[in-house]
């Protein structure tokens, strides 16, 4: 963050300085291990995708079941987001985050016990329903700890783990299934299952050691620049009634975001889910092929949402950053959709599509964020999560379903083009100017 932003919010040179250094340790405490935490529970959440390589004809399910089953996940995250969070609001960040971790591990480590469509349906919402309140928990932890001008780039950094679960969760899932299959006579999908559970039970035990619920209980940092830090997140404190969950059901806004978040979420999972099919569909059969080329869409879109993240926070732009970004994802989409059999145009189609959408996600948090505090903070964001979620219960069953009927997944590409197409006229003509006014920092 330049120092002319800052001089223009209000700050001497001196605090200009000092903002920089406190920022600094509190980004190092928090961030990475979050960071980490994240593309845990992404990769526990979308790890099926590869499993489906191996388990869809050893289980014998069809597209339209795969789709379905992980599709369920999200009815589970849609019904206990909301309480999670409220939850967490009240006992604190540091106990609820171990909480949720702990268990949607040994959740997801189960997932290798499957054997038929039920026993898959019912696994897919117990991991959803506890890993429900991660990310808008998250999300609410950092207005407690960062100023607004700052959420911008936090917000990307931390969803860049979604890319970084790409680049690295590719060749890993793919690798684990190629070179574990039949080892302790378990399928390299179970071993998958397996090996990708037991590190976010680990993270959970680390987070109840390492988070901080309040600036007040940080004993690294002492007491003066605690005062200090303080006072400049609770500069962009609200008036004292939007600290009520009825406050962000009374806020236009709030289905506005929901709306546009759905389309985005839509995007973002018919790209996790369907990446490794549409690669294997094109041309490529082994599994550890795969991994590596899914991870360069992710890599390209890890880069590009930092620097478009640090770029909105030094301009204050926020409204077209995440407008242009959507239409990106939904040209993506369309490229992948007409040459869904050609590998390189389909890999530069998957590249557009991740970079626009993982990016726009990124940048959408900022918005709610500048709007609530408090338990309407806490409720809101994650009232707008779960509305969004449902994105991903309907694009990976509508896409397994079209591919069923039509033998080629291209219409639903289609589809989710058109979301992202929404999304983007919602952003760039239907958002409220009052609220794209205080959105700006």
């Amino acid at each position: 963050m330049s120092t002319t932003l800052h001089v223009e919010s209000g700050l001497s040179t001196g605090e200009v300085s000092r903002e920089k250094e406190i920022y600094g340790k509190v980004f190092w405490r928090f961030i990475p291990l979050l960071v980490i935490c994240w593309v845990m529970a992404y990769l526990d959440r979308v790890n099926i995708s590869f499993a489906k390589l191996q388990m869809q004809s050893e289980l014998g399910f069809s597209d339209a079941v795969y789709g379905l089953g992980a599709s369920i996940f999200f009815i589970g995250y849609f019904l206990f987001e909301v309480p999670s969070n409220m939850i967490l609001h009240r006992v604190g960040a540091r106990i609820w985050i171990m909480r949720i971790m702990v268990t949607w591990g040994i959740a997801s480590a189960c997932t290798m016990f499957v054997t038929s469509e039920m026993g898959f349906y019912f696994i897919r919402f117990l991991v959803g329903a506890l890993e429900a309140g991660f990310v808008p928990g998250a999300l609410y932890y950092f207005t407690k700890w960062f100023p607004a001008q700052r959420r911008g780039r936090i917000n990307t950094i931390f969803m860049s783990g979604i890319a970084f679960c790409g680049i690295i969760g590719g060749p890993i899932s793919g690798g684990i299934m190629k070179f574990t299959d039949g080892a302790l006579g378990l399928h390299g999908w179970q071993w998958l299952f397996l090996l990708e559970g037991l590190p976010s039970i680990v993270l959970g035990i680390i987070v109840w050691f390492h988070l901080d619920d309040e600036i007040e209980h940080a004993k690294w940092l002492n007491a003066s620049d605690r005062q200090f830090w303080s006072s400049m997140v609770s500069r962009d404190a609200k008036k004292a009634d939007t600290h009520h969950f009825g406050a962000a059901l009374r806020e236009p806004a709030t289905y506005i975001l929901s709306i546009i978040y759905l389309c985005l979420a839509g995007g973002i999972y018919g790209l996790v889910f369907w990446m490794p099919q549409l690669i294997k569909t094109a041309g490529t059969q082994d599994t550890f092929a795969i991994g590596l080329i899914s991870a360069i869409p992710y890599l390209v879109a890890g880069v590009t949402m930092i620097l478009l993240g640090k770029n909105s926070d030094r301009t204050g732009e926020r409204r077209w950053h995440l407008a242009l970004t959507a239409l990106l994802g939904g040209v993506g989409y369309f490229i992948c959709g007409t040459y869904s059999e050609h590998t390189v145009a389909l890999l530069f189609g998957l590249t557009l599509a991740a970079t626009g959408v993982i990016s726009a996600i990124g940048l959408f948090w900022v918005f709610p964020q500048r709007f609530l505090t408090g338990m309407a903070a806490a409720a809101g964001i994650a009232l707008i999560n779960s509305i969004g979620q449902l994105g991903g219960l309907i694009s990976p069953y509508m896409v397994g379903k079209v591919k069923d009927v039509t033998g080629s997944a291209s219409m639903g590409l289609y589809a989710l083009a058109a979301a992202l197409v929404v999304s983007f006229v919602i952003i760039a003509w239907d958002l409220p100017q009052r609220f794209y006014e205080r959105t700006r920092s």
